[in-house]
């Protein structure tokens, strides 16, 4: 196979396993609301659904990262305020700060920062972390020092974080890491 066709199969292959994650979703709530299961299988068929819902956010996030490397993304850009974005990817990250109102792919980005919040808190082991909002420059702390390699993308651990750093350079951001602050700039 010809190295640069790799990320669209990629991209494809995301593409055709939706059908079927769709299905195993579907049926799973189907089957769930009916009413007619026990406790133990309605919570089965809960794990079911949660793990097709984490599925779908992984095959976006890879069906990003190739579409990126074979330049063919077309990100939708529409107005937000950075303050609201950042609340609204992940409630329960707490958020402070002052917004201003950036043109950006919204959906991609509120997922990166919910990404990079998660990888801190996992490869940090550390129970919370917070984002301090000041305009365009999303400031995401701590990152301890187990963490920074990972969050950064320097270390390939987290596709959520790798596909983070993509999608917020592929925009025009930037990333850097000062001390125990990760600083995106939007």
């Amino acid at each position: 196979m010809d190295p640069d066709q790799f990320p669209r199969v990629v991209s494809l292959a995301c593409h055709d396993l939706r059908t079927p994650l769709a299905t195993v979703y579907g049926f799973s709530r189907t089957l769930s609301r009916g009413g007619e299961l026990d406790e133990r299988n309605t919570r089965y068929l809960g794990m079911i659904g949660e793990a097709a819902e984490q599925m779908t956010e992984l095959l976006d996030q890879l069906g990003a990262s190739a579409r990126i490397a074979a330049d063919r993304w077309e990100p939708v850009l529409r107005e937000v305020d950075t303050l609201e974005l950042t609340r609204e990817a992940d409630a329960d990250v707490p958020v402070d700060g002052v917004g201003a109102v950036v043109e950006t792919e919204v959906e991609a980005v509120g997922r990166a920062l919910r990404s990079l919040a998660r990888a801190a808190r996992v490869y940090g082991r550390v129970g919370e972390v917070a984002w301090r909002v000041d305009g365009r420059v999303l400031a995401l702390s701590p990152i301890v020092p187990d963490a920074a390699s990972v969050v950064t993308g320097e270390d390939v651990r987290d596709l959520g974080a790798l596909v983070a750093r993509q999608v917020i350079e592929a925009l025009g951001g930037s990333f850097a890491l000062d001390g125990e602050t990760l600083r995106v700039t939007i």
